[in-house]
């Protein structure tokens, strides 16, 4: 799991919510519109990825302009439960409007779900659960990022999760039919005394009410059979393109 140092998180709160915004260029895979930007603050010169409302396509299954708001609330789910898996998330007004905006992770993207090393690999058992909690409907190979030099684990691109009825997507089935280890039900236990009412509250900021509720029964649905599943027959399971 994940940790950063909180002086060091701190600096980047501050600097990603008071910063001084410029584009420096688009990242054209995938179909809505996401750019890279340089956030200016007290020295720091950071970049980060801004996603704006504006540039969401519209979903038959999604709220639209909901996806930005999904991004943040899976940056607040990742920390309550000690992962430290997304990077810092928040919602703010940019070049073209209102949208998210995250750390952007300096990694290498030829190293991914698909070429990971079986010691990698055997890190995603968080990444697997993180994500039946969070009900995500894209978990593609190239969500998950190796930072450069430290090769921390980071997972990107939660603009799909929370809906309210069942859309896990995934590529990581690795551990269909395995108990949840200890120390990850441990992690649930911890998430569900945060859910109510701190985090709920922030959660309502971003998600409605049902997508809430449906959070909380996924939860306890988790602990109640602490088990890894397995892929459903009854609908597509694996995200379009699986990269």
């Amino acid at each position: 799991m994940n940790k950063t140092p909180s002086s060091a998180s701190d600096a980047l709160k501050l600097a990603l919510e008071n910063g001084e915004i410029t584009l420096k260029g688009q990242f054209l895979l995938g179909s809505n519109y996401t750019f890279l930007v340089n956030i200016k603050y007290e020295g720091l010169e950071i970049p980060a990825v801004y996603k704006p409302q504006r540039g969401e396509q519209s979903l038959w299954d999604f709220p639209d302009a909901s996806l930005a708001g999904r991004e943040v609330a899976a940056y607040l789910v990742s920390e309550a439960l000690g992962f430290g898996f997304v990077p810092l998330t928040l919602l703010r007004s940019g070049p073209f409007g209102p949208g998210s905006l995250q750390q952007y992770i300096e990694h290498n993207p030829n190293l991914h779900y698909f070429t990971f090393k079986p010691a990698d690999r055997l890190r995603l058992r968080p990444v697997a659960l993180f994500d039946l909690l969070v009900n995500n409907a894209d978990r593609k190979g190239g969500h998950l990022l190796l930072q450069k030099r430290t090769r921390r684990l980071y997972l990107i691109d939660h603009g799909l999760c929370f809906h309210a009825e069942d859309k896990l997507r995934t590529v990581i089935w690795d551990f269909a039919g395995e108990a949840i280890p200890p120390e990850l039900i441990s992690a649930l236990e911890t998430f569900r005394s945060l859910l109510k009412p701190r985090l709920s509250a922030a959660l309502e900021q971003v998600l409605c009410q049902e997508e809430i509720a449906a959070l909380e029964a996924r939860l306890q649905a988790l602990l109640a059979k602490p088990v890894f599943p397995f892929p459903p027959e009854d609908r597509r399971a694996f995200p379009y393109p699986p990269l």
